[in-house]
Parts: structure tokens; C-alpha cells; sequence
């Protein structure tokens, strides 16, 4: 394994290299007559003033998501690590993907957007990574990185280009979007043997560490949402109606915990994911003229649905739909994703003098949602081929597979099973 993932990775990098060089250009200022217009900002000045959104976004991504799936006591290593590979890996190949497809097949003159919009593809296969968290081989993750990107950019194309629906905070092209399409998979590679998982568990100080995640989400959410909205108006209101939705998601969340709980107890998993619901679920319609408050009805019901998602669907499917989603991402980013396309769709309706746009923002949903579908279980069929090294099912959810691990933590997970620490590295 470690030649095959070695050559891949290597091998991918050089291809990027290459395409870099055919088709990526530093962005120019403004040329001939525009630069007489001294009033309009050149883009080296946009740039720059977009610069600390972009770093905001880029924390979420490495920090937020990876630190949010170290929940698992035995896979802290792969959660961060993998996410960081996944991310690197991915704004690469998003830029060029997105880049040919925006520019038809001329040259990519990289802005502050281009790697702003590269971020957000990186974001739906952190999502979907988080369906399949501890069941698949790095070397699954970088085909899935790969196939995945390019299926979200083609549908990205369609909704923003084609149907000219509007989804600023992505509700749907990213989060319903990156859902589904880890669910599609995770129920292709499906395991019965992983059903109770003695792995798939949680200790204090890696709910702690998965908190961490949620915080950093939590704060940075208004900059994903208003990243790329048109400058003025729109992104203020962006800013402000995810502001107030995630506030208004927290006290849901806290509050259907606590009913749903035994004892009235709150559950560290819906507080760590339910709470960032109202992020996603305001995305759609984040920019629109909707009022502070029905962005904090938006954002109180994703968290209501997102914690009832937990207490109850998982189970369902788990057991009845042979679905393993491990970090919850059909609660978290799939439901409220499907509130905010439908939002969206409202909003739009209200405010719309051609109703042909209405029309448009549900084809969007629809895509969305049946492009991931049917994309997920195309790779999900590629990733169940034997030859990408699947973990088997007892060294699932364990980091010591594929990373060193300090010696007293291998000694504490494996010794009670090999009898010696000799034994304890896996054949893979």
C-alpha cells in the first residue's frame, strides 16, 4: 500500500503541476479604458479586501471540519490529517476544474474569488468524508476527492450558470450537495460487520476536541456564507442573516436536546453539530431581503430538525437502509440543506415578478440533490473495488492502520488482543 497511495499522490501532484502550467494565470489589472475609470476598484484592490474573508473560510475548512471529526476515540490522527490531504488536494484540482468550466477551456486568471470558490468545493468532499469517517483507505479518499469535485463543479456550472438560481451560502450545490453524495457512497460500501463498532466510539477529551471544530465553525459562518456575494447590500446581509440564524440555532438545539434526552440530559453530539445547522440552512437565501427574523425562523427550525435527525433517523438509517453515516452529515448538512433550497425557494417566490425563477431554484434543489445521488453511487461502486485497500472491519475507526501512533496508545488499544506490541500492526 504504501508504494500504490506514494505513487498516486505524487503522480496527481505532477498532473496538477502540468495542468497549472497550460491553463493558470496570475489575474491582471484592469487594462485600456477601464483603468481610466480611477473610481472602480482595480482587482488587486478587491482582492485584498476580500483577502480576510478567504483566510475565515480557509480556518473552517482546515480547522473546523477536521477538528469536528475528532469525535471518535481511535481516529483523531485520520480526522485532522486526512481532512488536511483531502483540502490541499482538492483546491488544486477545484481550481482548475471550476476554472476550465467558467472560463471555457481559456485561460484561468486566479483571483481571490477563484480560491475562495476552490475552498468551497474542498467543503463537499469534507462533508461527504464525514458519511464514510473511519471505514475507507486514504487512497479511497483521494479518488473519491477527484471524482467528486468534478461531478460538484458540473453541477455547481448548472445551477449558477444554466437555471441562474441563487444559492450565495450553497445550502444546496455544497451541504445537500456533499450529503448526499457521502451517503450514496456509505451505502454502497456498506459493512454489517460495523454495526456496533467497538471503535466507533467516544471518549471526554475527543468530544472536547470535536468542539473545538464546532466553535471554530460556528464564529467563521457569516464569512462562508457572504464570501462571494456581490460587494454592498447583498453581503451585508449575508453577514447579518447568518449572524442571527446561528444564534437563534444554538437555543433550539440546546432546547430539543435537553427534551429528546434521557433525563432532560443535553447529548454532546447534537451540541457539536445541530448548533451549525442554522449556517447551513440560511445559506440559499443568505444575501435576499428577508428580514433578520425569518432568517432566525430559518435558522430555529434546522435546529430542531438537525437534532431530530439525530435522535431518530439515524437509527432508521443505520438499520433499515443500511446506510452508515458516521459523523451525522445527512443531520447536519443534508436536512438543513434541503430547508434552505426550500427557503430559497420561498424567498424567491415573495420577491419574484417572473415566476420562471421560481421554477429555477427548485431545479436546482432537484439537481443538486439527484447529481450527488447518482454521483455517489457511481464512486461508491469505483471504491468498493477490492485493489484500493479497504480497512478491514475489526481495524476500522483506528488510526494505528495507516499512521504511526505513539507507542503507550498502541500498547493501551491492541495489547489485551495480540497478547505483545510486536503483533500489533495490521496486515493491510
Amino acid at each position: 500500500m504504501r508504494f500504490k497511495f506514494s505513487l498516486m499522490a505524487i503522480g496527481l501532484e505532477v498532473a496538477l503541476i502540468v495542468l497549472f502550467a497550460l491553463y493558470v494565470q496570475y489575474e491582471t489589472e484592469q487594462k485600456n479604458v477601464q483603468q481610466l475609470n480611477t473610481t472602480k476598484p482595480s482587482d488587486m484592490d478587491r482582492f485584498l479586501e476580500l483577502y480576510p474573508l478567504f483566510q475565515d473560510v480557509h480556518v473552517m475548512i482546515f480547522i473546523g471540519f477536521g477538528f469536528l471529526m475528532t469525535f471518535l476515540k481511535k481516529y483523531g490522527f485520520s480526522s485532522v490529517g486526512i481532512n488536511l490531504f483531502i483540502a490541499a488536494l482538492g483546491l488544486q484540482w477545484g481550481t482548475i476544474v471550476q476554472g476550465i468550466l467558467h472560463s471555457h477551456g481559456k485561460e484561468i486568471h486566479i483571483g481571490i474569488k477563484n480560491m475562495i470558490n476552490a475552498d468551497f468545493s474542498t467543503a463537499t468532499v469534507l462533508i461527504s468524508f464525514g458519511a464514510v469517517l473511519g471505514k475507507t483507505s486514504p487512497i479511497q479518499m483521494l479518488i473519491m476527492t477527484i471524482i467528486e469535485i468534478a461531478v460538484f463543479s458540473g453541477n455547481e456550472y448548472l445551477v449558477g450558470e444554466i437555471f441562474q438560481a441563487s444559492d450565495i451560502g450553497a445550502s444546496m450545490t455544497i451541504h445537500a450537495f456533499g450529503a448526499y453524495f457521502g451517503l450514496a457512497v456509505a451505502l454502497v460500501l456498506y459493512r454489517s460487520g460495523l454495526r456496533r463498532h467497538e471503535n466507533q466510539e467516544s471518549e471526554y477529551h475527543s468530544e472536547l476536541f470535536a468542539m473545538i471544530g464546532t466553535l471554530f465553525l460556528w464564529m467563521f459562518w457569516p464569512s462562508f456564507n457572504s464570501a462571494i456575494a456581490d460587494a454592498g447590500d447583498k453581503q451585508y446581509r449575508a453577514i447579518v442573516n447568518t449572524y442571527f440564524s446561528l444564534a437563534a440555532c444554538v437555543l433550539t438545539a440546546f432546547a430539543v436536546s435537553s427534551f429528546v434526552g434521557e433525563r432532560g440530559k443535553l447529548e454532546m453530539t447534537h451540541i457539536q453539530n445541530a448548533t451549525l445547522a442554522g449556517g447551513v440552512a440560511v445559506g440559499t437565501c443568505a444575501d435576499m431581503e428577508i428580514h433578520p427574523y425569518s432568517s432566525m425562523i430559518i435558522g430555529g427550525l434546522a435546529g430542531i430538525i438537525s437534532v431530530l435527525g439525530f435522535k431518530y433517523l439515524d437509527p432508521v438509517f443505520a438499520t433499515n437502509l443500511r446506510i452508515q453515516d458516521t459523523c451525522g452529515v445527512h443531520n447536519l448538512h443534508g436536512l438543513p440543506g434541503v430547508v434552505g433550497g426550500l427557503a430559497g425557494i420561498v424567498a424567491v417566490a415573495m420577491g419574484a415578478s417572473d415566476k420562471s425563477t421560481i421554477a429555477m431554484q427548485a431545479a436546482a434543489l432537484g439537481s443538486s440533490i439527484g447529481t450527488a445521488v447518482v454521483g455517489g453511487l457511481m464512486t461508491g461502486l469505483i471504491l468498493k473495488l477490492p485493489i484500493w485497500g479497504q480497512p478491514p472491519d475489526q481495524y476500522c475507526f483506528d488510526d494505528s492502520v495507516y499512521w504511526e501512533v505513539p507507542r503507550s496508545i498502541e500498547h493501551d488499544h491492541h495489547l489485551h488482543e495480540n497478547g505483545s506490541h510486536n503483533q500489533l500492526e495490521p496486515e493491510v
